[in-house]
Protein backbone atom coordinates (compact mmCIF):
# COMPACT_ATOMS: atom_id res chain seq x y z
CA UNK A 1 0.00 0.00 0.00
CA UNK A 2 1.03 3.32 -0.98
CA UNK A 3 1.79 5.69 2.21
CA UNK A 4 1.34 8.56 0.39
CA UNK A 5 -2.04 8.66 -0.85
CA UNK A 6 -3.83 5.64 0.35
CA UNK A 7 -6.75 4.70 -2.03
CA UNK A 8 -10.38 4.98 -0.48
CA UNK A 9 -13.05 3.29 -2.04
CA UNK A 10 -16.68 4.97 -1.20
CA UNK A 11 -19.83 2.79 -1.78
CA UNK A 12 -22.56 5.25 -1.21
CA UNK A 13 -25.56 6.35 -3.76
CA UNK A 14 -26.22 9.86 -2.10
CA UNK A 15 -24.84 12.29 -4.47
CA UNK A 16 -24.26 15.13 -1.77
CA UNK A 17 -22.10 12.84 0.47
CA UNK A 18 -20.45 11.42 -2.30
CA UNK A 19 -19.30 15.74 -3.76
CA UNK A 20 -18.76 16.50 -0.18
CA UNK A 21 -16.37 13.46 0.42
CA UNK A 22 -14.60 13.76 -3.12
CA UNK A 23 -13.33 17.42 -2.67
CA UNK A 24 -12.92 16.55 1.64
CA UNK A 25 -10.36 13.44 1.02
CA UNK A 26 -8.91 14.25 -2.56
CA UNK A 27 -7.77 17.60 -0.32
CA UNK A 28 -6.65 15.60 2.64
CA UNK A 29 -4.53 13.15 0.54
CA UNK A 30 -6.02 10.39 -0.05
CA UNK A 31 -7.07 8.85 -4.02
CA UNK A 32 -11.12 8.78 -4.21
CA UNK A 33 -12.80 6.18 -6.45
CA UNK A 34 -16.75 5.67 -6.73
CA UNK A 35 -19.50 3.46 -6.80
CA UNK A 36 -23.27 4.28 -6.87
CA UNK A 37 -24.60 0.85 -5.56
CA UNK A 38 -23.43 -2.26 -4.24
CA UNK A 39 -22.87 -4.22 -7.16
CA UNK A 40 -20.64 -1.79 -8.67
CA UNK A 41 -18.65 -1.29 -5.89
CA UNK A 42 -18.23 -5.10 -5.49
CA UNK A 43 -16.81 -4.84 -9.16
CA UNK A 44 -14.18 -2.28 -8.45
CA UNK A 45 -13.32 -3.86 -5.23
CA UNK A 46 -12.30 -6.81 -7.16
CA UNK A 47 -11.01 -5.11 -10.47
CA UNK A 48 -8.60 -2.60 -8.64
CA UNK A 49 -8.43 -3.78 -4.81
CA UNK A 50 -8.67 -0.46 -2.66
CA UNK A 51 -7.25 0.13 0.55
CA UNK A 52 -9.74 1.05 2.54
CA UNK A 53 -13.52 1.00 1.50
CA UNK A 54 -16.12 3.41 3.24
CA UNK A 55 -19.77 1.94 2.82
CA UNK A 56 -23.18 3.02 3.18
CA UNK A 57 -25.65 0.54 3.91
CA UNK A 58 -28.53 1.89 2.14
CA UNK A 59 -27.99 1.47 -1.36
CA UNK A 60 -30.52 0.90 -4.12
CA UNK A 61 -29.53 -2.80 -5.11
CA UNK A 62 -28.49 -4.66 -2.59
CA UNK A 63 -28.08 -3.86 1.28
CA UNK A 64 -24.97 -2.69 2.39
CA UNK A 65 -24.64 -5.72 4.39
CA UNK A 66 -25.09 -8.26 1.69
CA UNK A 67 -21.95 -5.58 0.15
CA UNK A 68 -20.28 -6.60 3.37
CA UNK A 69 -20.60 -10.07 3.16
CA UNK A 70 -19.60 -10.92 -0.34
CA UNK A 71 -16.76 -8.35 0.44
CA UNK A 72 -15.46 -10.36 3.36
CA UNK A 73 -15.74 -13.31 1.50
CA UNK A 74 -12.38 -12.77 -0.80
CA UNK A 75 -10.84 -9.82 1.00
CA UNK A 76 -9.62 -8.29 4.55
CA UNK A 77 -9.51 -4.49 3.29
CA UNK A 78 -10.32 -2.49 5.73
CA UNK A 79 -14.65 -1.51 5.70
CA UNK A 80 -16.02 1.89 7.13
CA UNK A 81 -19.55 1.73 7.43
CA UNK A 82 -20.72 4.83 7.02
CA UNK A 83 -24.95 4.78 7.28
CA UNK A 84 -28.27 6.62 9.09
CA UNK A 85 -28.89 3.39 10.44
CA UNK A 86 -28.21 3.97 13.97
CA UNK A 87 -29.67 1.46 16.54
CA UNK A 88 -27.31 -0.91 18.65
CA UNK A 89 -28.24 -4.12 17.05
CA UNK A 90 -27.76 -2.43 13.41
CA UNK A 91 -23.59 -1.45 14.00
CA UNK A 92 -23.36 -4.72 16.08
CA UNK A 93 -24.21 -6.96 12.95
CA UNK A 94 -22.24 -4.81 11.34
CA UNK A 95 -19.36 -5.17 13.03
CA UNK A 96 -20.06 -8.34 13.54
CA UNK A 97 -20.08 -9.23 10.30
CA UNK A 98 -16.84 -7.97 9.29
CA UNK A 99 -16.48 -4.35 9.68
CA UNK A 100 -13.75 -2.55 11.25
CA UNK A 101 -15.75 0.84 12.30
CA UNK A 102 -19.07 2.83 12.50
CA UNK A 103 -20.09 6.01 11.65
CA UNK A 104 -23.71 7.26 12.10
CA UNK A 105 -25.24 10.12 9.12
CA UNK A 106 -24.56 12.99 10.15
CA UNK A 107 -20.53 12.30 11.02
CA UNK A 108 -17.86 14.68 11.48
CA UNK A 109 -15.22 15.10 8.85
CA UNK A 110 -12.76 14.82 11.29
CA UNK A 111 -13.84 12.01 13.06
CA UNK A 112 -14.46 10.16 9.62
CA UNK A 113 -10.36 11.26 8.78
CA UNK A 114 -9.10 10.00 11.99
CA UNK A 115 -10.64 6.32 12.01
CA UNK A 116 -9.45 6.66 8.17
CA UNK A 117 -6.33 6.75 9.54
CA UNK A 118 -6.38 4.26 12.37
CA UNK A 119 -7.93 1.34 9.79
CA UNK A 120 -4.90 2.87 7.49
CA UNK A 121 -2.20 1.90 10.45
CA UNK A 122 -3.83 -1.29 10.82
CA UNK A 123 -3.13 -2.34 7.64
CA UNK A 124 0.46 -0.97 7.82
CA UNK A 125 0.98 -2.91 10.99
CA UNK A 126 -0.27 -6.58 9.76
CA UNK A 127 2.04 -6.25 6.68
CA UNK A 128 5.10 -5.77 8.13
CA UNK A 129 7.09 -7.69 10.77
CA UNK A 130 5.05 -8.33 13.96
CA UNK A 131 6.19 -6.83 17.23
CA UNK A 132 5.55 -7.91 20.17
CA UNK A 133 5.55 -4.15 22.14
CA UNK A 134 2.16 -2.16 21.77
CA UNK A 135 1.98 0.84 22.61
CA UNK A 136 -1.18 3.48 23.12
CA UNK A 137 -0.41 6.94 23.84
CA UNK A 138 1.48 6.33 27.84
CA UNK A 139 0.43 2.48 28.20
CA UNK A 140 3.07 -0.21 26.76
CA UNK A 141 2.41 -3.65 26.69
CA UNK A 142 5.14 -6.07 26.22
CA UNK A 143 3.63 -9.38 24.54
CA UNK A 144 6.62 -11.71 25.10
CA UNK A 145 7.00 -10.73 28.53
CA UNK A 146 3.55 -10.60 29.28
CA UNK A 147 4.74 -6.97 31.02
CA UNK A 148 1.92 -3.79 31.13
CA UNK A 149 3.13 -0.55 31.83
CA UNK A 150 1.25 2.66 32.48
CA UNK A 151 3.79 5.91 32.42
CA UNK A 152 6.64 3.72 32.70
CA UNK A 153 5.04 2.30 36.16
CA UNK A 154 4.33 -1.88 36.21
CA UNK A 155 0.50 -2.54 36.16
CA UNK A 156 -0.21 -5.49 38.24
CA UNK A 157 -3.29 -6.94 35.98
CA UNK A 158 -5.24 -10.35 36.37
CA UNK A 159 -4.56 -12.95 33.70
CA UNK A 160 -7.75 -12.12 32.01
CA UNK A 161 -7.54 -8.57 32.32
CA UNK A 162 -4.40 -8.66 30.92
CA UNK A 163 -5.90 -10.70 28.29
CA UNK A 164 -8.23 -8.45 27.51
CA UNK A 165 -6.09 -5.33 27.19
CA UNK A 166 -4.19 -7.01 24.90
CA UNK A 167 -7.05 -7.90 22.49
CA UNK A 168 -8.16 -4.42 22.61
CA UNK A 169 -4.48 -2.81 22.57
CA UNK A 170 -4.15 -5.20 19.29
CA UNK A 171 -7.14 -3.04 17.58
CA UNK A 172 -6.65 0.39 19.25
CA UNK A 173 -8.94 2.76 17.81
CA UNK A 174 -11.71 0.04 16.53
CA UNK A 175 -14.96 -0.45 17.57
CA UNK A 176 -14.84 -4.37 19.08
CA UNK A 177 -18.21 -6.05 20.19
CA UNK A 178 -18.98 -7.60 23.74
CA UNK A 179 -19.34 -11.11 21.53
CA UNK A 180 -15.92 -10.65 19.61
CA UNK A 181 -14.24 -9.81 23.05
CA UNK A 182 -16.21 -12.60 25.49
CA UNK A 183 -15.05 -14.78 22.25
CA UNK A 184 -11.59 -13.80 22.31
CA UNK A 185 -11.16 -13.99 25.98
CA UNK A 186 -13.54 -16.42 27.55
CA UNK A 187 -14.37 -18.28 24.81
CA UNK A 188 -17.04 -18.88 21.94
CA UNK A 189 -19.68 -20.56 25.30
CA UNK A 190 -19.65 -17.37 26.72
CA UNK A 191 -20.48 -14.96 24.19
CA UNK A 192 -24.06 -14.03 25.78
CA UNK A 193 -22.01 -13.43 29.38
CA UNK A 194 -21.38 -9.71 28.86
CA UNK A 195 -21.77 -9.42 32.93
CA UNK A 196 -18.08 -10.87 32.76
CA UNK A 197 -16.84 -7.73 30.64
CA UNK A 198 -18.77 -5.17 32.98
CA UNK A 199 -16.81 -6.65 36.13
CA UNK A 200 -13.23 -7.01 34.13
CA UNK A 201 -13.59 -3.65 32.60
CA UNK A 202 -14.51 -1.84 35.74
CA UNK A 203 -11.20 -3.27 37.43
CA UNK A 204 -9.31 -2.41 34.33
CA UNK A 205 -10.37 1.25 34.20
CA UNK A 206 -9.46 1.28 38.00
CA UNK A 207 -5.91 0.14 37.40
CA UNK A 208 -5.26 2.22 34.28
CA UNK A 209 -7.73 5.44 34.43
CA UNK A 210 -6.68 8.73 35.84
CA UNK A 211 -10.25 9.07 36.78
CA UNK A 212 -12.29 5.66 36.14
CA UNK A 213 -16.16 7.46 35.84
CA UNK A 214 -14.72 9.88 32.93
CA UNK A 215 -12.79 7.38 31.19
CA UNK A 216 -9.75 8.13 28.38
CA UNK A 217 -8.47 5.15 27.70
CA UNK A 218 -11.06 2.40 27.59
CA UNK A 219 -13.97 3.94 26.13
CA UNK A 220 -17.76 2.50 26.10
CA UNK A 221 -19.73 1.91 22.99
CA UNK A 222 -23.16 1.83 24.34
CA UNK A 223 -24.74 -1.25 24.03
CA UNK A 224 -22.06 -2.02 21.11
CA UNK A 225 -18.62 -2.95 22.85
CA UNK A 226 -15.48 -0.95 23.96
CA UNK A 227 -12.50 0.49 21.99
CA UNK A 228 -9.38 1.28 22.79
CA UNK A 229 -8.50 5.18 22.49
CA UNK A 230 -5.80 5.32 20.03
CA UNK A 231 -5.54 9.22 19.74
Amino acid sequence: MSSDRARVLLIEDEQEIRRFLRVSLTSAGFDLTEAEDGQDGLRQAAMSPPDIVVLDLGLPDIDGMAVLSQLREWSHVPVIVLSARGREFEKVQALDAGADDYLTKPFGLDELLARLRVSLRHVNKRAGSVTPQLRVRDLEIDLDARRTTMRGQELRLTPIEYRLLAFLARHAGKVLTHRQLLKEVWGPDSVHETHYLRVYMTGLRRKIEDEPARPKYLLTEPGVGYRLAAE
